[in-house]
C-alpha cells in the first residue's frame, strides 16, 4: 500500500498509476470473496448482435419482453396440473434431458403443477445384453418373461427413476420417485395376449391420492411405468398408457406426450404437412383413412381415451426439438400437435 501511496501523491507525471487486478486482489479485506455475477445461458450471442447494431434490443429487454408475453399462458395454467410423458431423444441426449428437467422446473416455479412419468427402453436394452439375456419384440411390445421382468424393474424403478429426481433436485425443486406400486398408484393387470408376451400388463386403476399430496406440498412426481397385480406380481407397462390414466384419474389440465417426432403428420412422408390442432373426430377420421399409422396409433389412442375421461387437451410433441415442453405450454406457436375433446 505505501508503494501505491507514493505514486499517487507524486504530482510530476500526467496520468495516475493503478494497482494490477492481481494486485487489486490483493488489496482486498481478509475474508473478503470477489465474486462476479453469472452469465445467463445463450446471453453472448445476443449481445455480440447488440454491439453491431445497437439499434436492437439489449439481452435484457428481450427476456423482459419474453417474460411479459408468457404471462396470459402462465395465468392459464397456473394452479393446474399438467402430466408429462419423457421419453424417446430426449431423454437420449444428455443436453435435452437438461431442458426437459429445467422446463419442468419453471414450470413448477411459475406455479404450474407438472407430474412427470417415464419409460427407459434403451436403458433396458443396455443392461439386458450386459447381463447376456435375449431381448425379443412382439406386435412392437417387448416379451417381458421373468429375468427380464426383474431387469425392467430394477432400472425403471431404480437407475432412470432416481438418476431423474437428482436431476430435478438439483436444480432447486424437490422431485420424489416413485412406481406404480407405491401406494397403490397403479394396479395393474396382465395385457391380452400375455401367453406370448409374458409380464408385459395394462392399467386396471389409478389411486391418485399419493400424488395429490405430493403435489400440494409442491413436489414433482416422477413416476416410473412399472405396476403391480392384486397378487404383488409387477407389470411392465406402457409409459404413455400410464401417463394417459394418471391425467384422466387426477382431471388433469393437459397431457403431453414427449416424441422423436414432429407430431401427426397430413402426409406421414412430408415433415413440413404438420397438423398443429385437431379434435377427436379429426383423428378417428385419419386413423380410418390409413394417415395414422405404426407407433404413432397408441400414442393417439393414449389421447383419446384421457380426453374423454375428461382431460382438457393432450398434445403429442417434439421431444427433439429443445425447450419444446416451453413452447407447448408457454406460447401459442406449440412444439406439436393438440388434441383437443
Amino acid at each position: 500500500m505505501l508503494g501505491a501511496s507514493k505514486t499517487l501523491l507524486n504530482p510530476s507525471p500526467p496520468s495516475l498509476s493503478f494497482p494490477s487486478l492481481k494486485t487489486r486482489r490483493n488489496l482486498l479485506l481478509p475474508n473478503t470473496r470477489l465474486t462476479f455475477r453469472p452469465k445467463p445461458p445463450h446471453s453472448l450471442p445476443i449481445k455480440a448482435q447488440h454491439a453491431s447494431d445497437p439499434t436492437l434490443p439489449t439481452p435484457g429487454q428481450i427476456r423482459v419482453d419474453i417474460l411479459s408475453e408468457s404471462l396470459p399462458f402462465i395465468q392459464k395454467f397456473r394452479g393446474k396440473t399438467i402430466v408429462v410423458k419423457y421419453g424417446g431423444a430426449a431423454m437420449k441426449d444428455a443436453s435435452l434431458q437438461a431442458t426437459v428437467v429445467r422446463d419442468l422446473v419453471l414450470l413448477a416455479c411459475v406455479g404450474l403443477r407438472p407430474i412427470l412419468v417415464h419409460g427407459g427402453g434403451p436403458e433396458i436394452n443396455l443392461w439386458l445384453k450386459r447381463l447376456n439375456i435375449e431381448v425379443n419384440f412382439h406386435d412392437g411390445l417387448r416379451v417381458t418373461d421373468g429375468p427380464t421382468m426383474e431387469i425392467v424393474s430394477m432400472v425403471l424403478a431404480g437407475k432412470v427413476n432416481k438418476n431423474l429426481v437428482s436431476l430435478i433436485n438439483r436444480e432447486g425443486v424437490k422431485a420424489i420417485g416413485l412406481c406404480g406400486s407405491d401406494g397403490e398408484l397403479i394396479t395393474a393387470r396382465p395385457a391380452p395376449n400375455a401367453v406370448k408376451l409374458g409380464f408385459v400388463g395394462e392399467v386396471a386403476r389409478v389411486d391418485p391420492t399419493i400424488l395429490r399430496s405430493i403435489v400440494d406440498d409442491g413436489h414433482i412426481p416422477v413416476i416410473a411405468s412399472v405396476a403391480s397385480d392384486e397378487s404383488g406380481q409387477q407389470y411392465n407397462i406402457n409409459a404413455d398408457t400410464v401417463a394417459g390414466e394418471i391425467s384422466a384419474a387426477l382431471g388433469a389440465e393437459k397431457l403431453i406426450l414427449l416424441t422423436d417426432v414432429a407430431g401427426i403428420l397430413e402426409d406421414r412422408d412430408d415433415a413440413s404437412s404438420l397438423v398443429k390442432e385437431i379434435d377427436i373426430k379429426g383423428v378417428k377420421k385419419m386413423m380410418e383413412d390409413g394417415k395414422i399409422g405404426g407407433g404413432m396409433i397408441p400414442k393417439v389412442s393414449c389421447c383419446v381415451r384421457s380426453l374423454a375421461q375428461g382431460v382438457r387437451t393432450a398434445s403429442i410433441i417434439d421431444g427433439r426439438k429443445p425447450h419444446s415442453l416451453l413452447l407447448e405450454v408457454l406460447t401459442d406457436e406449440g412444439a406439436g400437435t393438440m388434441i383437443t375433446g
